[in-house]
C-alpha cells in the first residue's frame, strides 16, 4: 500500500513583525521580502509531509492582494494540497494583522512546486497527501488544473 498523510501533517505557520528594513518608501513590506517568507514556510512544509530534504522547483503563482505596513504582524499558512511522483504542490496565505486595532487581512496567495530530494540531490518518491476539509479539498481538487497549467507554461519557453 501506498503512504499517505493528512494535510495537517503538512499544516505550518509563522508570524512575523514588519520592520522598517522590511519596507519601502511607502512604508510597506517589500513583495521580495514577503517571498522570501513564502518560499520558506513552503520548504518547511513540504518537508514535514515528505520528512525530506527539499528544494523549490517553481514558484506558480503569487498573487499581492493588499500590504503590509511597519508593525504590523504577518502570519503565514502553509499546507501541502496535491503530491506527484517526487513534487508536491504546497499552498500558503499570508495574513497581516494590525495588533492594535486587531484588524487581519489576506495580503498574499501563492502556490509553489517543490521537489523532495535524496542525498545525492536526486528526486526521491514522496507520500500522498489526505485532504480532510472542505477548503483541503477544494485546493486538492483544483490541483490538476494548475498542474495543467504548469505543463503549458513549460511548453510556452
Amino acid at each position: 500500500m501506498e503512504q499517505a498523510y493528512s494535510v495537517k501533517r503538512s499544516r505550518t505557520v509563522q508570524t512575523r513583525l514588519v520592520l522598517p528594513p522590511d519596507t519601502n518608501h511607502m512604508q510597506t513590506i517589500f513583495g521580495g521580502k514577503v517571498l522570501s517568507y513564502i518560499d520558506e514556510i513552503a520548504a518547511l512544509s513540504a518537508m514535514k509531509h515528505s520528512s525530506s530534504v527539499v528544494v523549490t522547483a517553481s514558484i506558480d503563482s503569487v498573487d499581492f492582494l493588499s500590504s503590509a505596513t511597519v508593525g504590523d504582524a504577518l502570519s503565514l499558512e502553509a499546507i501541502v494540497t496535491s503530491t506527484g511522483r517526487t513534487s508536491m504542490e504546497v499552498y500558503v496565505k499570508v495574513f497581516s494583522s494590525n495588533l492594535l486595532t486587531g484588524i487581519k487581512t489576506l495580503t498574499t496567495e501563492s502556490f509553489l512546486t517543490m521537489v523532495a530530494v535524496d542525498e545525492n540531490g536526486k528526486p526521491k518518491p514522496v507520500p500522498k497527501v489526505i485532504p480532510e476539509t472542505e477548503e483541503e479539498k477544494r485546493l486538492f481538487k483544483s490541483s490538476v488544473l494548475r498542474k495543467e497549467h504548469r505543463k503549458n507554461r513549460a511548453l510556452i519557453k
